[in-house]
């Protein structure tokens, strides 16, 4: 054992007292904690925050596991920019509990908390704030004033993410953070890019990209599919007059008005049939594809139109027509404004023939490239990086291209080129930071490559577990099955610098992999910074005679700084080489289910080309968190409540324990809702807390009446003869087992539930089972079996739940390991439950026959309670029988031996198992499903359904035993019909009178029967029970605690027919043994002080009840 020389916590009555110095491993006290009634979940998770902070819980833990096996774990880096929301709160949850159990389990395990610090979502703030609108904005002030802007905000919401994370109660090292604006992580960013360029796996291109005008600047494709929204735009189709008979147009549709000044080409899918129409109305003639007439009339069954000719797409192909606008005029006879053909083009929407603006589409760059239309160094493209037109468009120079639709479509309407003008519904992607409509747009970039490695990264991730399966298989899987090269390159200011200097003719390039690199090459020493105030007038001489080499002014996407984090976190290879080649890969990571084409992806790219493998072994994926209307969590809309609110309404730990505990750790979405958070509060932690203080309560009664002092037996094992106590430790060994095996699979899903069940099991059934045992009715012997065996399961619990709830199983365990004898030696250093190691599984309390035996008596139990509550009957009113019927020996035999738990439970005289349902007149009936049954028969379905009706008893208990059945010559198997078990009244006459007198219910193979008529004796039994509940609800309004001595009295009031005076008469030994004392006619308090008193009533009857002090 360690001395601890500074001051700690420790709890006395639940109040937190300063001590001197204490031995560290001092455990048992001596004194019994006095656990109030009442507890604030959030005022005490203050109370234990305030305890970490004392003893550096968090430091101290890995101090202890120093030298233990390392459990890798990468933290995806938010910025800082915008505070926490229930997304990263969920993540930041489901991260702590698999950390704090890796711990638990033997590791160590550094959490090391990551700041994405560059990017658009800071440039952007920027940009609102100093109303910068264009690069030439940007230019006004300097780039060195504009990083200076960008610096001073990054952190600007870091003291908020570090309160709202600790306050969640999520261990992690913020002092030793990573920020991807450090030079050290900026460096080994360099070098994963330099090590790609000298690989050959990066080169510039020229590419159609999701562009943002806003930020003016590209975006990579997965950023581009993160923020679709439902918006609104125009469909029009237009004419193309062809060169050789302008009379006759082709037809080509848009939903972007603004690319039509840039169109070069149209295209048509050279298998589709096309026709030429003479239209009834203008007299026009037109081609278009003729599955696609709707989209000049409403119902081309009664259009009036004229078919004039068919034809092939591919018979369309090499035609000339006029173009749109003169722009580009001189283009006219060199390749441009002709019908080209490819398959891209598809017949479910539009008219089957594209208009293309090489500059503004994918496909329609491609195709324009194939047609020698354009050549990959002369595309058209008349808009700045604002997305305004420039003076080439002179007739819309100055606009914006979204802002020029209606204008284009008006001029095009007054020449007769438009001919059908409506609005569509679709869906659109938008810039996920700016929120506004990303266009698509001819770029010079640099790129990584991705689709010659395709191969690799499949294999990689295939190599890796996801949880759950199916986002790795399907959604990631296709994303890595159709991924493209990766646009690296943004055009802007706050990131890290692309590292290339690149000579005045672009064929001299040297990459740049590290300070001292480019210190040598540039002759500068002393370099700090790697921003681009610092490094872009920086130039190299030429090696090939070519002067000197600027740098490209282009910045890293801020995804490759992400996807870069396992290698420049620990600025790698320039330190801790050896440790992170040790370490690498990561064995768990997690994150939303957006990462998949985010950090996911990026990571697994970059690690592919360096490493040849996935960076991480384990991954847990959440879904989405929504607001309770199944909608995005919108701050403008509040329709979420704020997470620090709820965190001081209900308790981090019930906030955590509502998130993982929801269809969002199996990747799906969750709606948000405040009443969930709430109701856990009353259905888990209350329950679980009361069996905490119920266990503290019984010591000091125990205490009180007979001098008892309990000590916790770590070994005695082999003591627990009693079957419930045997059935809830080996339930809580079994859980063990299992927590260890889902873990170890990432599973939380299938755990968390499970814990929660022990739960209800401890508090619902075991404790309420054992009450008598453990309030000492039994004697002090079989007391402290019980209060062993409550002991050990509190125990346990505390730490199985340590990672899920870390701070009431800290409030718990403080008072807990009050009860542990310091020989027990359970930890080096005791002051924490999070510095105890998970529970190993005993084995020696396993026990499948009383784990089996105790499942089929609360099954029995659950139908009885059913019946009760369907016929009205309280549990408080005794009931003379219940037949339990089953034909497996076992089955019955298993009932017989808790027999006892059953009656006391159910309130019963007998319990009686039996196989005989005939002589209890239960039938069976088989009834089709017609759903099934409809698709394997079809028309045969008429002749089972009627032959069915006429089957024979014997017929019946054949498929119920074998589940096969021969009608009408056609077999039916299991699962063909149901088995329908019926008790009672359809037989007439005897059977309506058994059906008033017992109620049956079953469930799987086993059917209860409850005899529900009342008689005099037990309707008196239930009234001295009610009398009971009574008296302790009074005693409990009146704060009084099991080892006050009261005195009961009572005065009558109304009691119809002395039903009431007569129970009390009859049942007076039951009275004076449960109450402990006589039930005394009130005659005045003698002197004595009447604590409290109160009118009840009991069935009609209506008494005053007082509590006198003894």
């Amino acid at each position: 054992m360690t001395n601890n020389t500074s001051k700690d916590f420790a709890w006395t009555g639940w109040r937190w007292a300063s001590t001197g110095p204490t031995k560290v491993g001092n455990t048992s006290t001596g004194k019994i904690p006095d656990v109030p009634a009442n507890i604030s979940f959030p005022t005490e998770e203050h109370r234990i925050l305030a305890f970490w902070k004392d003893i550096d819980a968090f430091q101290t833990s890995l101090k202890h596991s120093k030298g233990r096996k390392e459990f890798t774990f990468y933290d995806g880096p938010p910025f800082a920019t915008g505070l926490p929301h229930y997304g990263h709160l969920l993540a930041g949850t489901i991260k702590d509990t698999v950390t704090r159990y890796a711990h638990q389990t033997g590791h160590h395990v550094e959490r090391r908390f990551g700041w994405d610090c560059h990017g658009l979502p800071v440039e952007h703030e920027i940009d609102k704030k100093l109303n910068i609108k264009s690069p030439e904005d940007v230019m006004k002030i300097g780039i060195k004033q504009y990083n200076a802007e960008c610096r001073a905000i990054v952190m600007k919401f870091s003291s908020e993410w570090e309160t709202t994370v600790t306050r969640i109660g999520r261990w992690i090292d913020f002092k030793n953070d990573y920020k991807t604006l450090n030079t050290s992580f900026m460096e080994s960013v360099w070098w994963v890019f330099k090590q790609l360029f000298d690989k050959g796996q990066i080169y510039r291109g020229f590419s159609i990209m999701p562009y943002s005008t806003a930020c003016t600047t590209p975006m990579s494709n997965f950023e581009a599919n993160q923020n679709y929204k439902d918006v609104i735009d125009p469909s029009v189709v237009v004419s193309f007059p062809l060169t050789s008979d302008p009379s006759v147009s082709l037809l080509a549709w848009t939903s972007t008005p603004w690319t039509l000044p840039s169109n070069l080409a149209v295209c048509v899918n050279p298998n589709f049939e096309y026709v030429k129409i003479q239209d009834g109305e203008t007299g026009s003639i037109w081609i278009l594809l003729q599955s696609r007439l709707e989209m000049l009339y409403k119902d081309p069954k009664k259009a009036k139109y004229t078919v004039l000719d068919k034809m092939q797409g591919s018979a369309l192909k090499g035609l000339e027509y006029e173009p749109l606008y003169d722009y580009f005029i001189e283009r006219k006879g060199k390749g441009s404004f002709i019908v080209m053909a490819d398959t891209y083009v598809t017949d479910d929407s539009g008219t089957g023939i594209v208009h293309c603006a090489p500059a503004f589409g994918e496909d329609d760059y491609r195709v324009c490239i194939d047609h020698k239309v354009v050549t990959g160094e002369d595309v058209p493209c008349p808009i700045d990086a604002s997305g305004i037109f420039t003076s080439v468009v002179r007739d819309y120079a100055g606009q914006y291209v979204k802002d020029a639709d209606k204008p284009i479509q008006k001029d095009l309407k007054a020449r007769n080129r438009l001919i059908r003008q409506t609005q569509f519904s679709h869906s659109y992607p938008f810039c996920w930071r700016s929120d506004t409509p990303l266009i698509y747009k001819a770029v010079p970039s640099w790129f990584v490559r991705v689709t010659n490695i395709k191969e690799q990264l499949m294999k990689n991730n295939a190599e890796t577990v996801w949880v759950p399966n199916f986002v790795k298989e399907k959604r990631f899987a296709n994303w890595l099955e159709n991924a493209r090269d990766w646009n690296i390159s943004r055009n802007r200011y706050w990131g890290t610098p692309i590292p290339l200097w690149i000579s005045d003719d672009k064929e001299e390039i040297i990459a740049i992999g590290s300070v001292a690199e480019l210190e040598q090459l540039t002759g500068l020493t002393g370099i700090k910074d790697l921003h681009r105030e610092s490094i872009d007038h920086l130039t190299i001489p030429s090696r090939q005679g070519k002067g000197v080499l600027r740098r490209t002014t282009e910045v890293l996407d801020c995804w490759f700084e992400s996807g870069s984090m396992p290698f420049a976190q620990m600025h790698y290879p320039f330190e801790n080489k050896d440790r992170f080649e040790n370490v690498f890969p990561a064995d768990f990571i997690a994150e939303g289910l957006d990462q998949t084409r985010g950090w996911f992806y990026t990571l697994l790219v970059l690690s592919t080309h360096l490493m040849d493998r996935a960076p991480w072994k384990n991954l847990i994926v959440n879904g989405l968190v929504l607001a309770a209307d199944g909608k995005k969590m919108s701050k403008s809309k509040k329709n979420y409540p704020d997470p620090n609110l709820i965190l001081e309404q209900y308790g981090a730990d019930v906030l955590r324990l509502y998130l993982i505990n929801s269809p969002v750790v199996r990747a799906e979405p969750l709606r948000f809702d405040e009443k969930g958070v709430k109701s856990l509060i009353a259905a888990v932690f209350l329950p679980w807390y009361n069996s905490y203080r119920f266990f503290f309560a019984q010591l000091a009664l125990l205490k009180k009446e007979h001098n008892y002092d309990f000590k916790y037996d770590p070994n005695g094992d082999t003591k627990f003869d009693n079957v419930m106590d045997q059935w809830i430790l080996a339930s809580t060994q079994s859980l063990i087992k299992f927590v260890r095996e889902e873990m170890a699979a990432y599973r939380l899903y299938t755990v968390v539930p499970q814990l929660l069940a022990l739960i209800d099991t401890l508090t619902n059934w075991y404790i309420r089972f054992n009450r008598k045992r453990l309030k000492g009715d039994y004697g002090v012997e079989e007391a402290d079996k019980a209060l062993q065996t409550l002991f050990e399961v509190l125990f346990t619990l505390s730490k199985m739940m340590a990672p899920f709830t870390p701070f009431l199983t800290e409030t718990m365990y403080q008072n807990l390991k009050t009860c542990i004898p310091e020989s027990a030696n359970i930890a080096e250093d005791n002051r924490s439950v999070h510095f105890l190691m998970f529970p190993d599984v005993k084995t020696q309390y396993f026990n499948a026959d009383i784990e089996r035996a105790v499942s089929r008596m609360q099954s029995v139990i659950e139908l009885g309670r059913y019946i009760r509550e369907k016929r009205g009957l309280a549990l408080k009113a005794p009931l003379r029988e219940l037949i339990v019927i089953n034909k497996d020996p076992v089955f019955q035999s298993d009932i017989h031996s808790l027999e006892s738990y059953i009656k006391e439970e159910l309130n019963l005289k007998t319990v009686t198992t039996t196989a005989d349902e005939a002589a209890y007149g239960v039938r069976y009936e088989l009834k089709p499903d017609f759903k099934v049954l409809g698709q394997k028969l079809g028309k045969d379905l008429s002749r089972v359904k009627k032959a069915l009706t006429t089957l024979s008893p014997a017929q019946v208990a054949a498929y119920v035993t074998d589940h096969v059945l021969v009608v009408e010559g056609i077999t039916l198997g299991e699962g063909d019909l149901e088995v329908v078990r019926l008790f009672g009244a359809s037989q007439g006459g005897k059977d309506a009178s058994v059906k008033s007198k017992y109620e049956a219910k079953s469930s799987g193979d086993v059917l209860v029967i409850l005899d529900v008529e009342e008689d005099l004796e037990l309707v008196q039994e239930g009234l001295a029970r009610e009398l009971v509940n009574r008296v302790q609800r009074l005693r409990k309004k009146a704060g009084l605690q099991p080892v006050d001595d009261v005195k009961y009295f009572y005065t009558m009031k109304v009691d119809p027919a002395q039903k009431l005076s007569l129970a009390m008469k009859a049942q007076a030994e039951y009275l004076s043994k449960t109450l402990k004392q006589s039930l005394e006619e009130y005659k005045g308090a003698n002197g004595k002080e009447v604590i409290i008193d109160e009118e009840q009533e009991v069935d009609e009857a209506k008494f005053q009840l007082f509590l006198v002090r003894a």
